[in-house]
């Protein structure tokens, strides 16, 4: 539904724009930042529907117990540690962004960037938890769901 509101947004501003020649800094803003949260909040749920990007060249020819190891170790080693360290080297940012309530630096730009910059530790937590339930299901879910 967000990406349709997206799409028709985009449309009304590039109407806006060059059949009314009325511009709308705030428009545009919202269109990226609708963009950004469905980007950052898809992330764990691309994980969860398997809908991520995977070597299916390689991936699609393994046993099933392969492919569980290969799942595993990627939860393991790649996807959590790399979630911690967004979550590390992203949370001076974001709180350097809250304590000045920080806003679009255009003028009649939308205020709270502070929110969005909010969605990038939010989003590795996410991905944390997301990838913790995989990690459950791989070791004590049904052998079917590797398949």
């Amino acid at each position: 539904m967000l990406v349709l509101f997206m799409a028709v947004l985009t449309l009304v501003i590039v109407v806006l724009r060059y059949v009314f020649d009325i511009g709308s800094i705030a428009l545009q803003e919202s269109v990226l930042y609708m963009h950004a949260t469905l980007i950052m909040l898809g992330l764990s749920y691309a994980l969860q529907t398997d809908s991520h990007v995977r070597v299916d060249i390689v991936y699609a020819r393994l046993k099933p117990n392969v492919k569980r190891l290969i799942n595993l170790g990627g939860h393991a080693l790649f996807l959590i540690p790399f979630a911690i360290l967004l979550i590390v080297y992203s949370w001076d940012y974001v709180l350097a962004s809250w304590r000045v309530q920080e806003s679009s630096p255009e003028v009649g730009g939308i205020p709270g960037i502070y929110l969005l910059k909010s969605l990038i530790p939010l989003s590795a937590t996410l991905l944390i938890l997301q990838s913790l339930c995989e990690i459950a299901r791989l070791l004590f879910g049904s052998r079917q769901a590797i398949d």
